[in-house]
């Protein structure tokens, strides 16, 4: 079977919710064993149950990816007792502001999660895929990564970092196998983005989000589960050819937007 992920391990940051819950469901029912790491307890629990009801393998850890403790306390319990085949990098915060109104607070905030996270879950994984000489490493970048975004600063900084460890672990493992890519989404429709429009656009809630559905050239938001397909792709035994390379899924954004 195409794409067929059985007998695979995979970690996936930020699994609780969301499209890294899209992409643990996904890699589950393609027959990864998902081990879900996530700081929301609730959330990773019920993403973790719910796969197994389904009759997947998944299996919750609550882990601060800033941590570098805790992720590898983690990663080496996963490497013990299952090895590890993927790591996807999906834990990521945001923030709305320009550079006036970023403080430092703000940048230390979003450094730690989207740029430390990726970090330490890349340098806790590596030795265990160099070991069985190969696996897969999915980085969550954006299209802020590449375009100019307004009121985006400190988020602009960290996905842009995201794309450029992307390209430099792709380079120095070739050697061990180990292929790595990232993936750029658009406005992907999930609770956040809901709960963003209620926050800030009450009683408008509908006319907020056919705006900003429509900043997408086609015409709407993308979906978790499109996420999860295209990770799932190069995750695949299908995409063996591919790495060092960043993928948008954006709705036609940076190319058609001008």
């Amino acid at each position: 079977m195409k794409f067929s992920l059985e007998n695979k391990t995979a970690i996936i940051t930020g699994g609780g919710s969301g499209i890294g819950q899209a992409i643990c469901q996904t890699f589950a029912e393609m027959g990864a064993i998902v081990h879900i790491l996530d700081m929301n307890e609730a959330e990773g629990a019920s993403t973790a149950n719910d796969i197994a009801e389904n009759n997947g393998a998944a299996f919750f850890h609550k882990c601060d990816v800033s941590k570098y403790d805790d992720v590898d306390k983690v990663i080496k319990q996963v490497a013990i007792e299952s090895g590890i085949d993927i790591l996807i990098n999906n834990a990521g915060i945001g923030f709305i502001g320009n550079i006036e109104n970023t403080n430092e607070e703000d940048m230390d905030r979003l450094y730690n999660v989207n740029v430390k996270g990726v970090f330490n879950c890349i340098k806790a994984v590596i030795p265990y895929l160099k070991e069985k000489n190969g696996g897969v490493i999915i980085n969550m970048a954006s299209i802020a990564s590449t375009v100019g975004l307004s009121d985006r600063f400190a988020y602009s900084m960290s996905k842009g970092a995201v794309l450029t460890m992307t390209y430099s672990v792709a380079k120095d493992y070739l050697d061990s196998n180990i292929r790595c890519n990232s993936i750029s989404p658009a406005r992907v429709h999930t609770a956040l983005v809901d709960g963003f429009i209620q926050k800030n656009y009450p009683g408008k809630e509908k006319e907020m989000f056919e705006k900003l559905s429509k900043t997408q050239p086609i015409g709407r938001m993308g979906k978790p589960n499109e996420i999860a397909n295209l990770a799932l792709y190069l995750c695949s035994d299908e995409a063996s050819f591919v790495t060092g390379t960043d993928f948008p899924i954006d709705g036609g954004f940076i190319k058609l937007n001008s």
